[in-house]
Parts: structure tokens; sequence; C-alpha cells
């Protein structure tokens, strides 16, 4: 199956063999220096290596020191960019090797990678490289000429007192719609009454704002509010203002398909402790993946690069269930695929065809709740969605699936950064019936690499980690973030 082509790096898949490599340009000196751009200045880290002062960033306007916040890889081309993830890729999964060999002798920061005891495929780029995000946040703070109603992103950090809110429609991974809302979100700020809540507990009203938009161009807006000692009558005024100003006044050229309002006497909180109010529009917009529909809640997880969510998307379907008549319709496998931290169903809803059973898990209950839509829209009928920590749920859902001999297939992960629960990893590793599990990682070399060990490693009665180990077969990184160092990766594990 061809999981990706373009004109300077295309893979084949055949029973996870490279058929061919990748040509590339090495873009590194020995000591990974970036030399593509001699403009951009070197990395404070490279720096300290040399004894010398950090240059200063005095010179860069507001705009390139953003940029070098949000975007930081904005100077190089594309192909520069997607070489930096590859060789940052493999020096992490080199990591994992070295782990699972026992060589763990090497640990200086030496630029000579060690031996990948497992096949790392080239970076399958992102069909969309400019303002390709679905979803945007933005911070409510003093701009560069001091006014506190400023609709941007922080440069600077709130430890040392120096966050000035910058402007972001220069920003190359933003959409102009994105760029729009913010605008007139700043114009409806400056017009109101009420203060911007800069430190949270120092009063204020008006805070960030979210954006999310689907591939036909719908638009959903979320304002966070924090309501300090407003009675919910004056709140009422306030939220009437904001809805007109987005309906017939000036910020009605957004267009918004949904306008919701969050108050919170909180920093952050979830839909079911401070509830979004739809105060304009439609509760929900849609969006396709590999032929699905899926439903976007205000809150709910969703790749933020819906094009490169098929690419995502199409690895990991292929490396669950590896189906040999690819684009021959809809092959049945069989058996059953156990995706845990399932989101809105995406990952579960695209491999359905080829298994007989699919069970979701999910902690976020309105996410459960749009999976199971999700499933009905797509005339999906063999997806169970169970709401619930997978580190309470999946250990006794693994033992009924034993006795009720499940017919495993293979088991999906896709956590959040701060990887799984030593008691998910656990009850994946003790069950004997997953032989193939895909792990999801935006960051593998964080807790994510404890999972891999605690998969991988020699059983441990110690640590309750009886079953047979796993082994990291295949590796294949996604770039769902151009212009950023964040990748994903995709690993096969079998055993």
């Amino acid at each position: 199956m061809a999981l990706a082509a373009t004109r300077s790096r295309s893979v084949i898949f055949v029973k996870h063999k490279i058929l061919y490599p990748v040509r590339r340009t090495c873009l590194f000196s020995t000591s990974d220096t970036i030399l593509a751009d001699q403009r951009k200045p070197p990395s404070k880290k490279q720096w300290r290596k040399s004894h010398k002062k950090p240059p200063s960033t005095d010179h860069l306007s507001w705009e390139e020191r953003l940029a070098d916040v949000v975007t930081p890889l904005w100077r190089l081309s594309y192909d520069e960019q997607l070489e930096l993830k590859q060789k940052h890729q493999e020096r992490i999964l080199s990591q994992l090797s070295r782990n699972l060999s026992g060589d763990l002798q090497s640990q200086s920061p030496s630029p000579v990678r060690s031996k990948l005891s497992f096949p790392v495929l080239p970076v399958l780029p992102s069909p969309v490289r400019d303002g390709y995000r679905n979803k945007s946040t933005f911070s409510v703070n003093r701009g560069v000429d001091g006014n506190p109603k400023t609709v941007g992103f922080y440069v600077g950090t709130g430890k040392k007192g120096n966050i000035v809110c910058v402007n972001g429609d220069h920003l190359l991974n933003m959409p102009e719609k994105h760029k729009l809302v913010a605008r007139c979100y700043q114009d409806f700020i400056r017009l109101s009454s009420l203060e911007s809540c800069l430190l949270f507990h120092t009063g204020g009203h008006w805070r960030e704002l979210t954006v999310r938009t689907n591939a036909e161009g719908r638009t959903m807006a979320i304002v966070y509010f924090h309501p300090q000692t407003l009675t919910p009558e004056e709140v009422a005024v306030h939220k009437a203002n904001l809805v007109d100003y987005f309906t017939w006044g000036p910020g009605s050229l957004c267009q918004l398909d949904s306008l919701f309002f969050q108050e919170s006497t909180m920093t952050r909180c979830t839909h079911e402790e401070s509830p979004y109010q739809l105060l304009h529009g439609q509760p929900h917009i849609y969006e396709e993946v590999l032929g699905y529909k899926f439903r976007i809640s205000a809150d709910a997880f969703f790749q933020v690069n819906q094009a490169a969510a098929e690419v995502l998307y199409s690895t990991v379907r292929h490396l669950c269930v590896p189906n040999p008549e690819e684009g021959g319709g809809r092959t049945e496998v069989g058996g059953t695929l156990l995706d845990v931290c399932c989101g809105t169903g995406a990952i579960g809803i695209t491999i359905s065809p080829r298994v007989d059973r699919i069970i979701g898990i999910e902690l976020i209950e309105q996410a459960v709740e749009d999976a199971r839509h999700n499933a009905a829209l797509n005339d999906v009928l063999n997806c169970e969605f169970v709401p619930g920590k997978a580190e309470v749920v999946l250990p006794g859902l693994m033992s009924k699936l034993s006795s009720a001999g499940g017919g495993l297939v293979a088991a999906v992960v896709n956590p959040a950064r701060a990887g799984l629960h030593h008691r998910v990893v656990r009850a994946l590793r003790n069950q004997p019936a997953i032989r193939r599990l895909v792990y999801v990682s935006c960051k593998p070399d964080g807790e994510a690499m404890r999972n891999f060990r605690e998969l991988c490693c020699a059983p441990d009665p110690q640590k309750k980690l009886t079953g047979e180990a796993f082994s990291p077969t295949l590796a294949v990184p996604v770039d769902m973030f151009p212009h950023t160092p964040h990748c994903e990766v995709v690993l096969l594990f079998e055993r």
C-alpha cells in the first residue's frame, strides 16, 4: 500500500519492509547545526556549548520574535524542515533501541546516533503547509503599544514578568479566517466597558478566544469570560452585546456558524464544570476525513491539521489491520480492535470496515457522545464507546474479552503528551490476544518512552508485567505541524 507519494519521498509498505530507500541530501554538519539559512541566529544551546553569550534578539521585530516562538522553523524550506524532523525522530528512536538492547552507557550528547533496531520511514509530509490549523486559541494581554486589550500570542514569560501579546496575522500556520475573527474580537473588547482579565485573580473579564474551522470554512468561535462579581443579569447584557457585534455589527463579516460563551472562575474547566453556552448558530461543525463525517463540539479533540490527519489515519489503519487488497472495497478481516484514548472516534470509525468490532475508551464524556453520534452518522454499527479513565476501564474490559473469546486483532493507543497510565500499559502487555499494538505519539521522547520500555522489557513480576514482551518493528513519522519542530510518530509493536 502506498501511504504517501511525493516527488522527493515515496514509501511503499510490503509486510512492513521498505522496498527502496529514499534519496536525501544531508543538511547538517556533524554538530547538527542548520546550514540552510545564515540569517537564523544560533540556538541558545549551541551558544552555551561554545561558551559564548546567547545572541540578542533585540534586532528582531516583534513579528519575527513571535514567529520564532510559535513556528520556530519558519525560516527553513519545507524539505529542510522534514530533514530536521527526520533526524530528530531517528535520534529519539535510537534511544529506544539502546534501552531495549541494554546499551545505556552512551548517554553523552554525541551527535553519532546508535544503530536503530527497526526501520524508521521518512517523515510523511503534510499535504498542506500553510494555514493548516483548524483550531487556534488567542490570548488577551498587553500589546506592544501597552494596550491591555490586545488579542494575539505571548512573547516572554509570566515568570520573568515580560509578557507582550503580539498580533498573529503573519504566522504561517494560521488560516486567514482565524486571524479575522481574532481582529474582530479585539475590536469588540476594546469597545467594551469591561476590562480584560490579564492576571486571573486580579480582576477583569474578557479572556481567551478559540476559533475552530473545517475544510469548508465553517467557523465556530468560543469566548472565555471571568464573571468576577457581576450578576447574571449584568453578564447577560455583555453576552447580548457580543451576539449583536458578531451577527449584525462589524463582526458579521466573520460569518460565524457558531458562537459559544463560557464563563468560569477557573483558569481551565470542562464543559461539565462550566457548560459552553451557545449564543448564536449551530451547536456543532462537521469535518470529513477519509470519506467519513465527524461532528466537532466546542471542546472536542480533533487533529488540528485535517489534510495531514488523513495521512495519519491511513497509516494507523494500515498498521492496525493490514489489507492486502488496498482500494478493493470493504474487505472484512474480523476480530476486535481496541481503541484507547479514542477521542471522537475517528481512528476506530475509519478502521471499522476491516474488523468485526471496535471498542473505544475515552475519558471526556462529551467526546464519547460525539463518537457515538459519529458512528451513527456514518452508519457504522460495529463500534462501542465506553466513557471513563482507561486505567480504570481497561483491566476489567480485557478480562471480559478474554472470558468471552473476544478474538482481538490489535490495539491502538493515542494518548496525550503525558502518555499512558502504567495500569493501561500493564493491561495491554498482559493480554496475550493482542499480537499487534499501534502507538500514536506526539512526544515520543517524553513519558511515552516509559510506556515503550514497559511494553518491550523482559517480564517483570514486581511491576506485574507478566505478559510476553512486544518488539518495535516499524516507525512512521507524520508531519502534522509544518513550521514547528513537532511531529507525530506512529510506532508498530508486535510479538
